[in-house]
């Protein structure tokens, strides 16, 4: 069976980690070590469907995806994006049902990490238990934000949190490049993550290049003005606990591990 460690973006977990906990040399090797299968989705495949009784969580290696949960009249509410390096269903292992779907925006790929296999690399390294745990506590602290911007924070606000969110979340895991990052959702994702018709995202969009924060084109988001755009979103990055030690250096952690 084939482990994390033959698979090239098999840094994108160890970078997610250390972002928010510190691993020890022992903890990153176990962790490569780890039995996975890989699987591929086209755009709109269920990772995980809602109801489903998984015994496995799925690490996203390329792609990005969705958390997302569908209203009885077909309506569908986004409640967080993900990116490359997540576990976005790690509360499986805890939680028996799901009572959400993950779906992927465009074609992804991801590989399945066995309940059992993570139960044992937990116990025999208790770091990587808390590691977990930290991660699991930060999603709760995102699903927070995202409980506050949508409730009290005007469009242009949205909007201009959330590409600031996914810029540090991107970065953590070495896909920022020269202020850019690849976030391809059409406007209508963006919409039902935020709240908003599309024609109103499309509105706040234009005004958020003509105060020239960013350009967004063809899925590449350009920030060209980092603090006017956290000032525009009322951004506080404390809520994704990110330790920018950790993450600055990425080749250095790629060519460790």
């Amino acid at each position: 069976m084939r482990t994390l460690a033959s698979l090239p973006q098999r840094y994108r977990l160890i970078h997610k980690l250390e972002s928010i906990a510190n691993l020890t040399e022992d903890e990153r090797k176990a962790l490569l070590d780890l039995p996975i299968i890989l699987r591929d989705y086209a755009t709109g495949d269920d990772l995980v469907r809602d109801g489903d009784r998984p015994r496995e969580c799925c690490l996203l290696l390329e792609g990005f995806a969705c958390r997302y949960k569908l209203m009885p009249d077909g309506r569908r509410q986004i409640m967080s994006f993900h990116t490359p390096g997540d576990i976005p269903d790690l509360q499986s292992l805890h939680l028996g049902v799901m009572d959400h779907a993950l779906s992927a925006i465009v074609p992804t790929s991801a590989a399945f990490l066995q309940h059992s296999d993570i139960r044992d690399l937990t116990q025999r390294f208790p770091g990587l238990l808390h590691a977990f745990w930290r991660d699991t506590l930060v999603d709760g602290a995102i699903f927070r934000e995202w409980m506050i911007g949508m409730g009290r924070r005007e469009a242009y606000q949205r909007l201009a949190h959330l590409l600031c969110e996914m810029m540090l979340r991107f970065k953590a895991v070495g896909l920022v490049s020269d202020q850019s990052f690849n976030m391809p959702v059409t406007q209508a994702e963006v919409g039902d993550a935020l709240g908003l018709s599309t024609v109103h995202v499309n509105r706040v969009l234009q005004k958020l290049r003509e105060n020239g924060l960013i350009t967004w084109t063809k899925g590449t988001v350009a920030v060209l003005n980092w603090e006017a755009l956290q000032e525009a979103g009322e951004f506080d990055p404390t809520y994704l606990h990110q330790d920018g030690r950790l993450y600055q250096d990425h080749e250095a952690t790629a060519a460790r591990i």
